[in-house]
């Protein structure tokens, strides 16, 4: 793995364009299909066809040792989850992530992810999820040059505080490029360590991805070696971008080219209702 924080010049970041652009197309595609009664092993499948139509590949498949295309986490699953024979059901709301790498031609990796309803969400589903939503928004505003890496975690820890939920603490955002994880170490969570004191310069491109919990933010990892659970099996939410830093501020670079279905285009999804606690009960 990359030790140093590579700074990207146009070349590089036309190949991390192109490879983002098609992440998030992909998740694009999973809005149109994804529905109760599918399998997430069906997810998976969707995921690996899709990247091998476009000439690339699901750089989850076989990352160290991990099985599956595209990690699919259900409810109280934080992250990496493994697609399986699952049912997903009315109520149920789950994160795909997907990254992507053109292993043939330029070797660089996007990587992106969306927490999707399935059917009629309850309350507290909508919380979680959209706190997440909004978490991310408010990370990426404070992407710019000169800026601390710190600013990210602590606009969303400040703003899950105040929305009574948790931000998780055991995984962070990461640096992208020609590897899948690269420095710097992006925290979600109010963070005063050297990391967090680290300066953004323009080219610099990693992932903002923050897990917000609907109660502790700890999390507990299961005996496959993958798949994270919430420590008290409540729900958890996660949006993930990549993004640019740039002179005058940000570039998302995973940014989709349409509203994802059963995520972005429903009325609670714009954020609005967020403007408040009052706006959902506190989670118990």
């Amino acid at each position: 793995m990359l030790k140093r924080i590579e700074t990207m010049n146009a070349a590089a970041l036309e190949r991390m364009r192109e490879s983002c652009s098609l992440a998030a197309e992909c998740l694009v595609m999973v809005g149109e299909r994804i529905r109760a009664g599918i399998t997430t092993d069906e997810i998976n499948t969707w995921v690996h066809e899709y990247c091998l139509e476009h000439d690339a590949l699901p750089a989850p498949l076989n990352y160290k040792g991990f099985p599956k295309s595209v990690c699919t986490s259900v409810n109280d699953c934080v992250c990496h989850g493994i697609p399986d024979g699952t049912v997903l059901k009315d109520g149920d709301i789950i994160n795909v992530d997907v990254t992507t790498i053109f292993p043939n031609t330029h070797g660089y990796y996007g990587d992106t992810s969306v927490t999707f309803y399935i059917g009629e969400p309850s309350e507290e589903a909508k919380l979680v999820t959209e706190v997440a939503r909004r978490g991310l928004e408010l990370g990426i505003a404070q992407v710019r040059h000169g800026a601390m890496i710190g600013d990210i975690g602590a606009a969303i820890h400040e703003y899950a505080d105040k929305m009574k939920c948790s931000v998780v603490r055991d995984y962070v955002g990461h640096g992208v490029g020609r590897e899948f994880h690269m420095p710097p170490q992006v925290p979600h969570y109010r963070a005063r360590d050297a990391a967090a004191r680290l300066k953004m310069k323009a080219g610099m491109v990693f992932t903002i991805e923050p897990m917000i919990n609907l109660g502790t933010y700890e999390t507990e990892l299961m005996k496959d070696r993958w798949t994270v659970l919430t420590a008290d099996r409540k729900l958890s939410a996660q949006f993930e971008h990549t993004v640019l830093v740039t002179r005058s501020g940000v570039e998302v670079l995973t940014a989709r080219s349409a509203l994802v279905k059963h995520s972005e285009d429903l009325p609670w999804s714009d954020l609005g209702p967020l403007s408040t606690p009052a706006a959902f009960p506190a989670s118990s």
